[in-house]
């Protein structure tokens, strides 16, 4: 059997870690987990599952403290896992069957999509283009890694992608509240992206990232991707992600008034 190493970046995550490693301990030949300087339980949560757990500055782009969590695995295998998902059953089944390949190099594959149900206020999201929701996940060691550009970024493989059979239960969204505090560290991360781009905020950006961006994401997620079969959550998902565009460009013009 091949060394199975599950690798996760935290902060602040003590309300879905033990659900998250709940569903890996099991699995995982070691567990490793980069602290963003946690200020509740998470890293003794983390330490009751005997992961070896680093304590590290909370980064705007989290992905950074990914990337270091996923540069500390010692094994085969590597499944980089965020606090609020959980593995199911179809998918421990599947990276276990890989753990017994005597050869991994004979694998066509060196890496995985993933598929990925969303919770969003209390509803599983079928349509929307949030499901499948592939995510690179699954990776044989030194064949992938993440570009730390972007907090919406898929990782870069160094050879073919497969399909993982199986889900990640990702609860990111139980409460609206909970939406809305990613929400507001997205689109400052976004405003911030821009800003450092040399992007300014303009009057006549303003109809098209205030009113027609914004209407055109609404209506390509609810119409053309049918989020309207996923009822009253789906109808908040696309309006928020169309609004996500207008707060972050409001948020650019927050910043160069400050300069």
């Amino acid at each position: 059997m091949k060394k199975i190493s599950v690798v996760l970046a935290t902060y602040n995550e003590e309300k879905n870690l033990n659900m998250c490693l709940d569903s890996v301990v099991d699995l995982a030949d070691e567990i490793i987990v980069v602290d963003g300087s946690s200020t509740d339980r998470t890293r003794e949560i983390a330490q009751e599952y005997k992961a070896k757990v680093i304590k590290t500055t909370n980064k705007p782009n989290f992905h950074i403290n990914k990337q270091m969590a996923m540069d500390k695995a010692t094994g085969e295998i590597i499944l980089q896992l965020d606090a609020d998902e959980v593995v199911d059953h179809d998918l421990k089944k599947f990276i276990r069957s890989l753990a017994k390949f005597s050869d991994l190099t004979k694998l066509s594959e060196v890496a995985w999509w993933v598929p990925r149900k969303n919770l969003f206020l209390g509803r599983w999201l079928t349509k929307g283009g949030q499901y499948p929701d592939p995510v690179i996940r699954l990776y044989l060691a030194n064949k992938a890694r993440l570009p730390q550009k972007d907090v919406h970024e898929q990782m870069q493989v160094d050879g073919e992608v497969g399909w993982a059979k199986g889900h990640l239960l990702h609860y990111s969204n139980p409460s609206f509240t909970d939406y809305m505090r990613k929400f507001n560290t997205y689109t400052s991360f976004k405003a911030q992206q821009w800003a450092d781009e040399g992007k300014r905020a303009q009057w006549w950006g303003i109809g098209y990232y205030m009113i027609w961006l914004p209407l055109l994401t609404f209506l390509k997620l609810y119409l053309r991707h049918r989020g309207y079969v996923d009822g009253y959550p789906g109808f908040v998902f696309a309006l928020m992600s169309g609004l996500h565009f207008s707060i972050a460009y409001l948020k650019l013009w927050e910043l160069q008034q400050k300069l």
